[in-house]
């Protein structure tokens, strides 16, 4: 825990300043978030998307990892509700959180839920209430890899924790050639990246590693990445081009990240070794549990399923917003705003940009929670 706060302070010094300035670089009317009266590719208005009251602008940032769902949704719902302005910063689910807590945005995205003391702190900016935790978004985390030759390459939960821990060193290692026996493995040194930010996707990544290979990962786990060795970039965005620029190079992130590359079929206790896709991780999502309390809807996934074909490594990203004592001049806004994210519109189009739909039951509860926000 002291190096997730010492991590996010660090973020902070940064990402203060990025919070002020980066989230301009997103308004809408450019080409990542549409909208904009120039634009000739924006969609047309969406008569689904009710903007009410809502004006002005509306900052938020956080997950990396829903970066291109965001995108795709500001576009729509900006086509429509022309008086709104949203940014958002991608900086990281542990910067995104501290910029919330700071009263800095309206919203925070993150790929894990808020802990006992977040939620404690959340008082502050929540006058007289806490912050909730609103499932949005799902997805695989895929991991990526660049080994030229080698296709469908299958590793399980204890080589995967051996390689990111550093104790497997070279592609040809006898632990991966026995999950790969008719793949011709080079000698190639293995190139480790994780995120040098705090994430969500390092915590539900280490997570899936505690949880399937408890003998191999001793890690605390967090959003802050632990293991020794590997090399670090910045957001998904960063991990994807390392991998793609790097011969023999590993990592993992968001499958919408990891078009430009190969990506493991991890073994199970299914009979067959299982891809990364939408489908897949939204088999293993549907057994999530709601564990929050009140109207909070944190999710415990489940890191090990058996069922053929469910994707073990998963992430749920979280809209985080206050459930009572929002800002007045935010309000409607952000109401408007993540109601449309949780209709059947605005969930239908995650598929389409490498995401998972939340499951039906969850997503209801979803759309109750954000109608009473105050």
């Amino acid at each position: 825990m002291k190096l997730q706060r010492k991590n996010r302070l660090r973020a902070l010094s940064l990402g203060a300043v990025a919070v002020s300035g980066a989230l301009a670089l997103t308004a809408c009317g450019s080409d990542d978030t549409g909208g904009g009266s120039g634009d000739e590719s924006a969609p047309a208005a969406n008569s689904a998307i009710k903007c009410d009251d809502a004006k002005g602008e509306l900052l938020a940032a956080g997950s990396s990892a829903q970066k291109n769902a965001v995108d795709a949704w500001v576009k729509q719902y900006t086509a429509s509700c022309k008086n709104v302005r949203i940014n958002y910063n991608p900086n990281g689910s542990g910067a995104g959180i501290t910029n919330f807590l700071q009263g800095q945005t309206a919203f925070a995205g993150s790929d894990s839920p808020l802990d006992a003391e977040e939620i404690t702190k959340s008082a502050t900016v929540c006058k007289d209430s806490q912050a909730i935790d609103l499932p949005m978004v799902g997805g695989p985390i895929a991991v990526s890899y660049n080994l030229p030759g080698v296709d469908d390459l299958v590793l399980d939960a204890p080589t995967l924790a051996k390689i990111f821990d550093d104790k497997i060193k070279t592609w040809n290692d006898e632990a991966i050639k026995k999950l790969n026996p008719d793949a011709k493995l080079p000698s190639t040194k293995i190139q480790t990246f994780h995120r040098s930010d705090d994430s969500g996707t390092t915590d539900n990544f280490t997570k899936y590693l505690k949880a399937a290979a408890a003998a191999n990962w001793k890690y605390e786990g967090g959003k802050a990445w632990q293991a020794k060795g590997g090399q670090s970039a910045s957001g998904s965005s960063g991990l994807a081009q390392q991998v793609t620029q790097t011969a023999g190079a590993i990592s993992y992130m968001e499958l919408s990240y990891a078009k430009e590359a190969q990506t493991v079929h991890v073994k199970t206790g299914a009979a067959t070794p299982v891809e990364a896709t939408v489908d897949n991780a939204t088999k293993a999502i549907a057994e999530a549990k709601v564990v929050g309390e009140g109207n909070d809807l944190a999710l415990e996934l489940n890191y090990e399923p058996t069922a053929e074909g469910a994707y073990p490594i998963t992430l749920v990203t979280y809209e985080i917003a206050c459930e009572k004592g929002n800002k007045a001049e935010t309000l409607a806004a952000t109401k408007s705003f993540l109601t449309y994210l949780a209709s059947e519109e605005g969930q239908a189009i995650l598929k389409d940009a490498s995401y998972a739909p939340m499951p039906e039951e969850i997503i209801t509860k979803v759309r109750t929670t954000v109608a009473g926000l105050s």
